[in-house]
């Protein structure tokens, strides 16, 4: 039933910034920039019984990923500026995602004690 909840409050959430963005595209951008999905995630975690430990690093996760979804939106934004198509701006943008996080991992794994993560 939990699943069932989860997925109807999230469509309901998706459903509403795309018909926002429809009408009002700056707005609907801002809203799609709140953490929703982060703080959507956090509070069924807690529901679900997880440790304050388990969010704790779900937390440092979003963190990380933020440069990376930076990193993504900046070229897909960039390409549909440059009239690519959209495809192809979307792959950009996640190949760029993806080494961002690559470059990333490697930047912590020589810069961050152990004990951290």
């Amino acid at each position: 039933m939990m699943v069932w909840i989860k997925l109807f409050t999230s469509a309901l959430i998706i459903a509403f910034v795309t018909e926002l963005s429809r009408r009002f595209p700056l707005y609907g951008g801002i809203i799609a920039a709140l953490p929703l999905i982060s703080l959507l995630s956090i509070f069924w975690l807690t529901v679900q019984g997880e440790t304050v430990n388990q969010i704790q690093t779900f937390t440092i996760g979003v963190i990380i990923g933020l440069p990376a979804t930076i990193v993504m939106l900046l070229a897909v934004y960039i390409m549909l500026k440059n009239s690519f198509p959209f495809i192809v701006a979307l792959l950009v943008g996640v190949i760029s995602w993806g080494l961002c996080l690559g470059i990333q991992k490697i930047i912590f794994d020589i810069f961050t004690p152990r004990n951290l993560l």
